[in-house]
């Protein structure tokens, strides 16, 4: 029978390390260990050579509560779908994928201020989710076993499904739509166009 330590040793290694991450950081900061203002996106503080919280402020999903599994259930779920299925022997090209979102973010924080947020790891996985999503337009989904739809539909359900508990727009699910759809075109839309003359713009890199 398996267990589960099996279950987690199954999980891809690089959805494996994040979600790991992830949780240590919320049991951190829940038993005092560590402070969230010692991990989040503060742009002085990284000036001054605080240069982790560029990685940090992508673990902390608050604290332990419906919201956090909420997250780590669609994160696990929907990260460990795309390097087991598109990623499959390219951990090389899915982590490029989270690091070329992660820094988008980041570039969308500080320009738009409307945008920013001190931690970015909820619009991440929105990205995985929204980049999953459009590679699966045929996969039928039953949400919450109310509705059923096409998998192209889920962010959008889940955006209006935030926005209906929030009571206000949700920003990091529509940031995530935002890079998410970035990548997609120009990873799996843009190369196929002919105008594009087989350019690969997003090619992970070679030092990668």
């Amino acid at each position: 029978m398996p267990t589960p330590l099996d279950w987690f040793f199954d999980i891809p290694p690089i959805t494996r390390v994040f979600i790991t991450a992830a949780c240590l950081t919320s049991v951190g900061i829940q038993l005092g260990l560590v402070h969230p203002l010692h991990l989040w996106l503060n742009y002085s503080s990284i000036r001054s050579g605080q240069w982790w919280r560029l990685v940090t402020n992508f673990l902390y999903f608050g604290p332990l509560s419906i919201d956090f599994f909420f997250h780590m259930f669609f994160l696990a779920r929907y990260s460990r779908m795309m390097e087991e299925g598109f990623y499959r022997s390219k951990p090389a090209d899915y982590l490029w994928l989270l690091v070329f979102s992660s820094t988008l973010l980041i570039f969308f924080s500080i320009v738009l201020p409307f945008a920013y947020m001190p931690f970015l790891g909820p619009p991440l996985s929105f990205t995985i989710v929204y980049i999953w999503a459009r590679r699966n337009p045929y996969v039928r989904l039953n949400f919450l076993g109310m509705m059923v739809f096409n998998a192209p539909y889920l962010p959008w359900a889940l955006l209006c499904f935030s926005l209906v508990l929030g009571g206000h727009l949700p920003i990091g699910d529509i940031l995530g739509i935002v890079v998410g759809h970035i990548y997609y075109f120009f990873e799996d839309v843009w190369p196929r166009d002919a105008a594009s003359g087989g350019r690969h713009w997003l090619a992970t890199p070679r030092w990668l």
